[in-house]
């Protein structure tokens, strides 16, 4: 916890990297963190739940899209196992994007143009997932991502177009994922962004532009974003979603440094 109220949490997928995943998720809970995973299908959940780490967020699906009827019956259901896998390490929220995400984070089927048809679509599969979430008691989160750099093709990619789309379905159990770093890339104005989603905010993701490394490394100043999420009233989860510029037990504490109050340091 931070002074401002937040729960900072790290992605274990991107730090400490040299080490098994097991181990990372240990070293991130023993400083205090709680802990981000990415795919669950290949890790091992009963040895994770033992660390006693608090998990605050993972993949909410395996495969599918939010657009075409195969694709959301896919999502659905995969969406379905990712609840019992969550059950295991206490109810994370789940994460989802525009469509599926391959390798190297490349849409398995890229878009070029967003059609009336395909939003209708998504507002619909998201309504479904909204309403899953709603009988099983979790809370799905639709995170935006960036074109320009790391996830070319991806629909519904905006932090706008999540609101949107999120704001359509107006279900507590469907939040969005604003993720920092990619609306920094897409958009710009990070605090007007805070400002007009933070009623529909599940969690906050962060790193830094350009490089996608730890706070204070690029050019977001992440100790305005801190006050303006305090002063917004925001008092959820600020996941770390960043590589370390070097050692990574630094850019922990570069990121808890930014999202503390300075009264409390």
């Amino acid at each position: 916890m931070s002074g401002y109220g937040f729960t900072l949490a790290v992605c274990a997928e991107m730090v400490f990297t040299g080490q098994p995943i097991l181990d990372r998720v240990r070293h991130i809970h023993e400083l205090g963190f709680a802990v981000e995973i990415w795919d669950w299908t290949a890790k091992d959940l009963s040895a994770l739940a033992a660390t006693g780490a608090r998990f605050t967020s993972m993949t909410g699906y395996i495969e599918g899209n939010l657009t075409e009827p195969d694709g959301a019956e896919a999502l659905l259901r995969t969406a379905k196992e990712s609840i019992a896998a969550a059950a295991k390490l206490g109810t994370p929220n789940l994460n989802l994007h525009g469509t599926g995400l391959g390798p190297q984070g490349l849409p398995v089927r890229p878009v070029d143009h967003v059609t009336g048809a395909m939003w209708m679509a998504a507002e619909k599969t998201l309504a479904r997932i909204a309403a899953l979430g709603e009988r099983e008691g979790v809370v799905f989160c639709l995170e935006n991502l960036n074109t320009a750099v790391d996830h070319p093709g991806t629909p519904f990619a905006k932090a706008a177009d999540t609101r949107a789309l999120v704001q359509a379905v107006s279900s507590p159990n469907l939040r969005m994922n604003l993720d920092l770093y990619h609306a920094q890339i897409g958009e710009g104005n990070l605090i007007q962004l805070i400002g007009d989603s933070i009623d529909w905010v599940g969690e906050i993701q962060v790193a830094d532009v350009p490089g996608r490394c730890e706070p204070g490394t690029g050019e977001i100043s992440y100790p305005a974003i801190a006050r303006a999420l305090h002063q917004a009233g925001y008092t959820g989860v600020v996941g770390l979603e960043a590589f370390a510029a070097g050692d990574s037990g630094t850019a922990l504490q570069r990121f808890r440094q930014a999202f503390t109050d300075p009264r409390d340091r």
